[in-house]
């Protein structure tokens, strides 16, 4: 077994520093900076306005790092001070455990060892029992509900993404944010997965005795704080997150690469690759500029089509064929919303859609409707007979 000084001193090559944020853990306060301070002396402790004994604890202890904020500004904000003091004394990694008494700090190992063998920036987190009888039945519902928020927001799927003890690389993850509750918590690692940061668990024990712990956590107003996040992270993963991958992604491949891989080797039926390139070229005439690929994307995930081919059709408008298919759409438009205006293609520009804007939305929907039925359809027949050839052969 690996000894506390060979911990001490990976801990010091690795540039790890402990944050303990606390608020009114008078009675646990103390078993946790002791267990911390057996492994190494870099530690910042961060009082978050406490109004018990703490402030007079800590004056016990030679911490030089302690901060002590006057206010009680909440756990994320808590964290964020000390992440960001961390940074300026040169520190890489930041190793965050609660002062309410659940976390062992004997399980500091556990996070040492994964950071010293991982390839590149990681962000653990402990995973606790949550099976245990002692562990409240608000807890073990809040991690689940915040398990699946993750997985919704990120594709990770993670057994505790609630712990408060986890390891953050300070220089991989953003030094911005918009939350300072509890709901910190949550923000960070989804934008660090966002990043590309590598996130997952880690086992460590847990102890929740209700004789001595505190806890600050108040279920109506910060799962209403939560609800407010997962929200609009969700609208974020769906209209900026997914597009920007997915693009990112597509850009990667040539065009006999992305032919072969997802209209020949796809394995999805002609009628879904037919229904997606339908979709695709749909939202590439709808009068959606801007917010094609968002959208796309979007529905492409929500109806389970196939994505990378919706988003090739969708870029159908690119710009030398933009001007024609606005001036087909005000020619379609003019069947259902007529005018006296005679339009040629040579003239057609942004005043003249102005001008039009009713018979440009309505022809450019019809239009879109119908190129989708017709390619849609050209596409299933295609695909029908060059899945009837394969299984000839």
């Amino acid at each position: 077994m690996v000894g506390k000084e060979q911990i001490a001193a990976e801990i010091a090559r690795l540039g790890i520093v402990i944050i303990i944020p606390t608020y009114n853990n008078e009675k646990t306060l103390c078993r946790i900076i002791d267990g911390v301070l057996s492994y190494t002396s870099a530690v910042i402790v961060v009082n978050d306005g406490s109004t018990d004994a703490t402030r007079e604890i800590l004056a016990g202890y030679d911490l030089p790092y302690t901060l002590h904020l006057e206010q009680n500004s909440g756990k994320g904000m808590a964290l964020r001070v000390g992440m960001q003091r961390a940074r300026q004394l040169g520190f890489s990694y930041a190793i965050t455990i609660d002062s309410d008494g659940q976390h062992y700090p004997d399980d500091i190992p556990v996070f040492v060892e994964e950071i010293a063998h991982a390839e590149k920036a990681v962000l653990l987190i402990g995973s606790r029992n949550m099976m245990q009888d002692t562990v409240p039945r608000k807890s073990s519902f809040g991690n689940k509900f915040s398990n699946f928020w993750f997985w919704f927001e990120t594709g990770i799927r993670l057994s505790d993404t609630q712990s408060g003890f986890r390891a953050y690389p300070l220089h991989a993850i953003s030094q911005k944010y918009y939350t300072r509750k509890f709901e910190f918590e949550i923000e960070v690692i989804v934008r660090a997965a966002w990043r590309g940061v590598t996130v997952r668990n880690v086992p460590i024990k847990v102890l929740y005795d209700p004789a001595e712990r505190v806890s600050h956590f108040r279920p109506f107003r910060d799962f209403a704080r939560i609800s407010v996040l997962n929200t609009v992270l969700v609208f974020l993963t769906f209209f900026y997150i997914a597009p920007r991958n997915f693009f990112r992604n597509f850009k990667k491949k040539s065009l006999t690469e992305f032919f072969k891989q997802n209209v020949l080797g796809s394995d999805d039926s002609p009628e879904k690759k037919a229904l997606s390139i339908g979709l695709g070229v749909f939202m590439g005439i709808a009068p959606v500029w801007g917010f094609q690929t968002a959208i796309t994307i979007t529905l492409a995930v929500l109806l389970r089509l196939n994505k990378v081919l919706a988003f090739a059709f969708s870029n159908i408008s690119f710009a030398p064929v933009i001007p024609i298919i606005i001036y087909f759409s005000l020619l379609v438009g003019g069947i259902v919303y007529p005018s006296n205006v005679i339009l040629q293609l040579d003239g057609i520009s942004l005043e003249a859609v102005q001008t039009h804007l009713w018979q440009y939305l309505i022809g450019s929907i019809l239009l879109a409707s119908v190129m989708a039925l017709l390619i849609g359809f050209l596409s299933y027949f295609l695909l029908k007979r060059q899945q009837q050839s394969i299984s000839a052969d």
